[in-house]
């Protein structure tokens, strides 16, 4: 078979651009410490390694949405902490006040303590988070939830609950109403904090008036202590979400390590085999061109 000379040309001319090809793309590997720098380097790996990159990209996304809702729920929980306080001292107050030998006006003293301690409970169910939205409002975080009123307070707030994404199959609360703490389960601790008020305002001067304010602090102190339950309840959720949210993080982790070493598995380079890979590739592209130049050298005249 006759081979033409510009076969010959063609020939050599397409194994040189072949090899130097080659080299490139080494280079660039070297130069990125990827293998894999476009779809055409491996077409099922450059899939996968999208697939890998979209799911750590949420999963890093999940790891904020936590952190924000832990954030979230240290706020909430701080405030019912100074709630709790708050309850404490005046449940404190209902037992001295229970003592016999006070007069009307060391009894008037209490209350006006407790009218504080309504204020003080007025204001904490009205706490703003970071953003300034109010943490026991429900939905409607613009707008404070309590008004005190002459017979304690008002809630203005809904039942709302803001829920967060915190993982694939888990969407977590980060709030608590004011009407699942404050007004709870038959106990309005604003209004029982106002009936202690009046009740202890209240001169005693038959034996009557010391019987009823006996029975009535003793009401009230129930009602008080129902209402710390509560608040206790709620506290031991948000106890409860945050571990949950601490074991999430824990495991977000975990998959964001595997998501790395799969991903480092499929593009991450070889260097050492990269470098000796170019370092033969470029010995093949010398004899490619030595034996181009020897072989387009060739005629008959050169056998003659």
């Amino acid at each position: 078979m006759r081979i033409s000379t510009n076969t010959i040309y063609d020939s050599g001319i397409a194994r040189i651009s072949n090899i130097q090809a080659d080299q490139v793309k080494l280079q660039e590997q070297i130069a990125t410490m990827k293998r894999i720098n476009k779809p055409s380097d491996d077409p099922v790996g450059s899939a996968r390694v999208v697939e890998l990159t979209q799911a750590q990209s949420i999963n890093s996304q999940y790891k904020d949405n936590r952190s924000n809702a832990t954030a979230q729920l240290n706020t909430v929980e701080g405030a019912l902490s100074s709630i709790s306080d708050v309850i404490l001292s005046v449940q404190s107050n209902i037992v001295g006040a229970g003592n016999a030998v006070l007069s009307n006006q060391q009894r008037g003293d209490l209350a006006t303590q407790i009218q504080s301690s309504l204020s003080q409970l007025v204001a904490l169910a009205n706490s703003k988070d970071a953003s300034s939205n109010y943490l026991f409002a429900g939905f409607n975080i613009k707008t404070a939830p309590y008004v005190e009123t002459a017979t304690g307070a008002t809630y203005t707030g809904d039942d709302g609950t803001h829920l967060v994404q915190v993982d694939s199959s888990r969407q977590i609360a980060i709030n608590e109403t004011g009407s699942s703490i404050f007004q709870a389960n038959g106990n309005d601790i604003f209004a029982s904090l106002k009936s202690l008020v009046t009740l202890l305002q209240t001169p005693v001067v038959t034996d009557a008036d010391r019987d009823a304010l006996s029975t009535g602090l003793g009401t009230l102190n129930a009602s008080v202590a129902g209402s710390l339950d509560n608040v206790v309840t709620a506290r031991a959720s948000v106890g409860t979400k945050l571990q949950e949210l601490e074991a999430l993080d824990t495991a977000g982790s975990e998959k964001d390590i595997q998501y790395q070493a799969t991903l480092s598995n499929i593009q991450d380079l070889d260097y050492t085999k990269a470098l000796s890979d170019l370092t033969k590739q470029k010995t093949v592209l010398d004899a490619a061109m030595q034996s181009f130049t020897m072989t387009t050298g060739l005629s008959l005249f050169s056998m003659l």
